[in-house]
């Protein structure tokens, strides 16, 4: 675990309130009103408060106990939207169980649909840990399917707690079956790292007159480990990510999604060099290569179908680490090929780029250590009996443009001191066919086109590091339904070492702006505002939503190897804004709907300093609500140690020791 994640970690851990923050993803910590805690492993101090963890994210549609539906982003506001019968809504509790060392220790169980009736549902996730730990990866999974990616906050010594609520309607029709729950949250218990993860998973059931029906069969692309009682996530690049599945003949619309996120030597992948530049400043060990790009790729029979350039995720202080989102490819161009009753290959690989050296370079077959991944076929179905055919697909997918640069600086005794690079690329790919369903012969098209570029620079032999970095691109489906995605990201950390003292300074801005038009997979966060009152005469209008969100963090981190303590400091804010948008028209097979207006629906803006949250505000529909905190400070009582790895830039070195894979 690096001393360059130390920094990421310390910039909104420490700047984002009492003992970490992920705005939009993971955390700030503040104090909540609590009666009582339980911890299972490591009890802590009952008239102590624990500290809370919390995202800024859109507010999600539940049904609360008291027999109404509630909008909250899981702040101390809510906003009632309308009584509902307690026939219509239900809640069950899916998953009560202490991750202590629990790596190779899943929590599995058994689901058995509830009996009220129901074609909406909210997970809520809570969390109570104290002591010290890193954080860890968890993921639910039914059976083979992946349902949730999500990351741990970091504890502290007297205790943490945060609730993650997350709208999973779009698994409509798995809820609606008998399953097997596996939750896979690997953590280690030792002298050293103490704290358990102690979770409660509850799902809350209800009905609302919605409109965009899920899909009617979900398949999983995965390891399928499920009948092991053990889950189901390739390891990139160690497992050949591959199902061959024979899959219905009457669809007449078909979605792929991956779930991605690198781990261990590509946690950091978007600071990564070129790989003829890992052996730059040898004095110091080698970097990390295959460039600060990466790719994620869906092959169906050997033949390219799709892609996704990931968002850069910070796991436990980063935009989406308590919601790690998924890409989705619309593979309905290949219904021709997939509804002929026949077995497909699915494939899913993590490219970088192989470099030259001399300015070129071509996509890896491989990266680094690792990249866990699974994948999902959402298909909706037409009547039984039915049979699609078709023609094609035809593609159109030459490889990605890149655009490579690198020089090293040297001093005058011939030692390397700076290194300078820049990647660009630019990917344009395209799939049309013709497809025969129930409702006739259409065009079924899927095309995308993405930009990115990263400049880096090393200085003093490595001690000093800024990536800036651009993704962008838009995605395009006949079947009414476009996402334009904008990922900025600037980084920067130095490091110093004076005998047995490190002190580390960093800085992270970044943001993602997404904006979806028609029926996505996921949920998008608009689905919620539906049976408000205040917006029903708008919401008939809006086509698809708008979500901006940006972080702005500093901190500084000193720690004494010999006395094993660490102290830091810091400040970081985050602005986000979610609206629903209103379009000219449905858009073609070229170009997308043109936005013509936008409603704000949730705005929130939070402002933390030194652990403790001195401004938060936010506005539901127009309402002006001012949360709650009560803030207390945190202190480190550790140091990590190993300068380099601390910071990923090069190979690790106790990660073993600490259980992070």
């Amino acid at each position: 675990m690096g001393l360059q994640r130390f920094a990421w970690v310390a910039v909104i851990t420490i700047g984002f309130a009492v003992s970490s923050l992920a705005i939009d993803s993971a955390s700030i910590s503040v104090v909540p009103h609590l009666s009582s805690h339980t911890l299972q492993k490591h009890d802590v101090d009952l008239t102590a408060p624990l500290l809370q963890d919390f995202q800024v994210y859109p507010p999600v549609l539940i049904a609360s106990s008291n027999g109404s539906l509630s909008l909250t982003d899981g702040s101390s506001t809510t906003t009632d939207v309308a009584p509902v019968s307690n026939a219509t809504s239900c809640q069950e509790v899916l998953m009560v169980y202490s991750f202590a060392n629990s790596y190779g220790a899943p929590f599995v169980g058994n689901y058995t649909p509830p009996s009220c009736s129901f074609n909406r549902i909210t997970l809520n996730f809570t969390v109570i840990s104290a002591g010290r730990q890193f954080d860890r990866l968890g993921t639910l999974y039914f059976g083979d399917t992946e349902i949730w990616r999500t990351s741990t906050a970091e504890p502290t010594s007297t205790g943490i707690r945060w609730t993650y609520l997350k709208d999973v309607t779009n698994y409509l029709s798995l809820f609606q079956q008998q399953q097997k729950i596996i939750f896979d949250l690997g953590n280690l218990i030792n002298n050293i790292y103490t704290a358990p993860y102690n979770a409660t998973l509850t799902a809350s059931f209800f009905t609302t007159g919605d409109s965009s029906p899920p899909a009617d069969l979900i398949l999983p692309v995965s390891a399928r480990q499920s009948a092991s009682n053990a889950p189901s996530a390739f390891t990139f690049p160690v497992d050949n990510a591959t199902n061959t599945l024979t899959l219905p003949q009457n669809i007449r619309r078909a979605v792929f999604t991956i779930a991605a996120c690198g781990q261990a030597t590509e946690e950091f992948w978007w600071s990564n060099v070129l790989s003829s530049d890992t052996q730059t400043f040898p004095q110091t060990g080698a970097l990390y290569g295959f460039s600060p790009f990466r790719e994620l790729q869906l092959f169906i029979d050997g033949m390219l179908a799709g892609v996704a350039w990931p968002f850069p995720i910070i796991l436990i202080v980063g935009i989406d680490a308590f919601d790690l989102r998924e890409d989705e490819i619309d593979i309905t161009p290949f219904l021709p090929l997939l509804c002929d009753g026949a077995a497909h290959s699915f494939e899913i690989r993590v490219s970088g780029i192989n470099d030259t050296g001399n300015g070129t370079g071509i996509l890896s077959e491989t990266v680094g250590s690792n990249w866990p991944v699974t994948g999902k076929i959402f298909l909706w179905l037409d009547p039984d009996g039915s049979v699609t055919t078709g023609s094609g697909p035809v593609a159109t997918a030459p490889d990605p443009v890149f655009q490579l640069s690198s020089s090293v600086g040297k001093l005058p005794n011939g030692t390397n001191e700076t290194l300078t690079y820049q990647v660009n690329a630019q990917r344009s790919i395209s799939f049309v066919s013709t497809i025969n369903t129930a409702n006739g012969s259409e065009t079924a098209s899927w095309s995308q086109n993405l930009t990115y570029s990263n400049f880096g620079n090393f200085t003093a032999a490595g001690n000093t590091q800024v990536n800036n970095q651009s993704t962008s691109g838009e995605d395009l489906s006949s079947l009414n339904f476009s996402r334009s995605l904008n990922y900025p990201l600037y980084a920067f950390s130095v490091y110093g070492t004076v005998r047995d003292n490190i002190t580390i300074f960093a800085n992270v801005v970044r943001g993602r702006d997404v904006q979806t038009i028609g029926q996505a997979v996921f949920p998008t966060g608009l689905e919620s505002f539906e049976p408000v009152e205040a917006v029903q005469n708008q919401y008939p209008a809006f086509q698809g939503s708008l979500l901006q969100t940006t972080q702005n963090g500093t901190a500084t981190y000193f720690s004494n190897q010999t006395s094993n303590t660490s102290f830091s400091f810091g400040t970081t804010v985050q602005d986000l804004v979610f609206a629903g948008v209103v379009t000219s028209d449905s858009g073609n097979a070229e170009s997308p709907p043109q936005v013509v207006s936008s409603s704000e629906l949730f705005r929130r803006h939070v402002e933390a300093d030194n652990s403790t949250v001195i401004e938060d505000d936010e506005t539901v529909i127009g309402r002006s609500n001012s949360p709650i905190h009560s803030n207390t400070p945190s202190m480190n009582d550790f140091a990590g140690s190993g300068t380099r790895s601390m910071l990923g830039r090069g190979p690790p070195g106790s990660k073993a020791a600490s259980g992070r894979k």
